[in-house]
């Protein structure tokens, strides 16, 4: 299917302001979407409480974590502190999108809206850590502290264009990591407590996407340069913690997520669902936009095939050492 689009796409019709008021009629319509299908959940109902006890501090009969107190796979342990450092954050990102969106009418309802949601992500994956001492407590809030007290920016301030196709993809990329998450980590409470918070970021991906699509209605050639801009540069909003590369490159072994998810399960999709690779009649700049990420994902795709390569080569070589 092609879709040709009118060409508005110029710097000289759109500014962030004049989209930002085209744009909130559908912002309406999917936060009203929105909210006909989520569905409310209590944190604490996902945590095994029975399964908590004191630790040393103020009471006597504290008990030191040691690390075979937790059921959670090593992979596991490096990815669930991974994401709740990422979902930490919350006051940051909420600040950003606050700031680029507004706090008034349907944008602001969104903004508000989605910061509720998403602070259960991080109430319950904390709750979830201390209770089963899944890891070190000390550790974890030296780590949350570190990250915190450096804030967090988004490589995404261009335009309100750029953070809407950001996080289009970063919902998608988020779920997909709590979800292999949930499944490397070896307990069946984890993976329960994940898939929960996947389907928040899911309905949020929904939610941006669609966003997304109106845009490139409207401004087809600046949209298609933001999403180049976006998919060309991407980085996850945790990319800013301490020993986030090792932990990252630990977690693209262990497959919660690496090359080849980010392409086919994360960028591919969404590019796929707003045909974005179809739309014609764009401008000069819009169409070189094009352009250059057909030929990026391309390479991401190549780059993804080295990947599994030398992924498979390794799982072989541990295989035939344990042989």
């Amino acid at each position: 299917m092609t879709i040709t689009s009118p060409h508005l796409g110029s710097s000289e019709a759109w500014t962030d302001a004049k989209l930002l008021y085209a744009l909130e009629e559908v912002v309406e319509k999917e936060l009203n979407r929105h909210l006909q299908v989520t569905k409310d959940w209590m944190p604490h109902e996902y945590v095994p409480w029975s399964e908590g006890r004191n630790f040393p501090g103020f009471f006597e009969d504290g008990e030191a974590w040691d690390p075979q107190q937790s059921k959670v796979t090593d992979i596991g342990k490096i990815a669930l502190v991974v994401n709740l450092l990422t979902e930490d954050n919350l006051p940051s990102y909420h600040h950003e999108i606050a700031t680029l969106f507004g706090r008034n009418g349907a944008w602001g309802t969104w903004v508000h809206r989605w910061t509720a949601e998403e602070g259960r992500h991080g109430i319950v994956m904390r709750d979830y850590l201390l209770a089963s001492r899944a890891v070190d407590p000390d550790k974890l809030e030296a780590f949350r502290m570190q990250h915190m007290s450096e804030g967090f920016e988004s490589d995404n301030r261009h335009s309100m264009l750029h953070s809407v196709a950001y996080v289009a993809f970063q919902e998608l990329a988020t779920r997909i990591s709590h979800r292999n998450t949930g499944h490397q980590s070896g307990d069946p409470v984890c993976d329960r407590m994940l898939a929960r918070i996947a389907q928040d970021e899911n309905l949020h991906m929904i939610f941006y996407r669609n966003l997304l699509g109106a845009a490139f209605e409207l401004a087809p050639d600046l949209t298609m340069q933001a999403v180049r801009d976006v998919v060309v540069n991407f980085r996850m909003p945790g990319h800013g913690m301490p020993g986030f590369e090792r932990m990252a490159a630990q977690m693209a072994i262990g497959g919660v997520y690496n090359l080849r998810i980010h392409h086919d399960d994360v960028l591919a999709p969404v590019l796929r669902f707003l045909k974005v690779m179809d739309i014609a009649g764009l401008g000069p700049e819009g169409q070189k936009a094009q352009d250059e990420l057909g030929l990026f994902m391309d390479g991401l795709n190549t780059e993804a095939t080295k990947f599994d390569e030398k992924l498979a080569a390794r799982a072989a070589r541990l295989a035939a050492r344990k042989g």
